[in-house]
């Protein structure tokens, strides 16, 4: 702030009060902070679909808007996406795409909850209102597998086919950064790093995570349920 004030004095020397105004009445995210993050295994393989995301240390994260289309979609009888991060609070639409049936369902302590869905027929939105993982399933389509990470701040994103992921605007201060994948062996804090950030700072973290083998079959081809 002093370094602000006097960046503020010696700008008025020289220029109109006008315009050094302008120059300070910046948006909030030209001043914020940028996180990157990598995930990679143990055998240096990219990690697709982990949740990477920063809880403040310094302040209490304010409730982002909420998004108004997160949606948990049904199509050729799998879940789309495989991995939804979403904010604590943040109502999710299910959909079905097929022209079967479904029957979604979640025993997860952080969110438990049935829903036929019919194709055609909206169906009211699921509200994630704990933090934690959710596994959903089908109970027509027994292999069926998707997660949705509710988590209590704003600030996270989700890595791609290069095992990357990047969170913007972050306002400067401590922060502890985390990653959570469905085939995590252990709980997120035990990688978490914690950082602090500057304005207008861009900083990466990588993870190492360690991975569980997991197996899940799909009836053949042709086969209707």
């Amino acid at each position: 702030m002093e370094e602000m004030m006097r960046t503020f004095l010696a700008l008025r020397r020289m220029l109109p009060l006008g315009i050094v105004l302008g120059c300070f009445m910046l948006p909030l995210n030209a001043l914020s902070a940028t996180l990157s993050g990598s995930v990679k295994d143990v055998f240096g393989k990219r990690v697709k679909d982990a949740v990477v995301y920063a809880n403040p240390l310094s302040y209490k994260p304010a409730f982002a808007e909420r998004p108004q289309n997160v949606a948990m979609d049904q199509i050729d009888k799998e879940f789309v996406p495989l991995v939804l991060p979403v904010q604590i609070g943040t109502a999710v639409h299910f959909s079905n795409k097929d022209d079967t049936p479904h029957h979604d369902y979640s025993i997860s302590p952080a969110k438990k909850f049935e829903l036929p869905l019919y194709k055609g027929i909206p169906v009211s939105p699921v509200v994630f209102d704990k933090p934690g993982p959710v596994v959903l399933g089908c109970k027509i389509h027994d292999w069926m597998v998707a997660y949705i990470y509710v988590v209590e701040t704003p600030y996270f994103s989700k890595t791609g086919e290069d095992g990357s992921a990047e969170i913007l605007n972050l306002p400067p201060g401590q922060y502890e950064v985390l990653v959570w994948h469905p085939r995590l062996s252990d709980q997120p804090e035990s990688n978490g790093k914690r950082l602090s950030l500057s304005q207008k700072e861009k900083v990466k973290v990588d993870f190492v995570i360690t991975m569980k083998q997991v197996w899940r079959t799909r009836p053949t081809p042709n086969v209707s349920y």
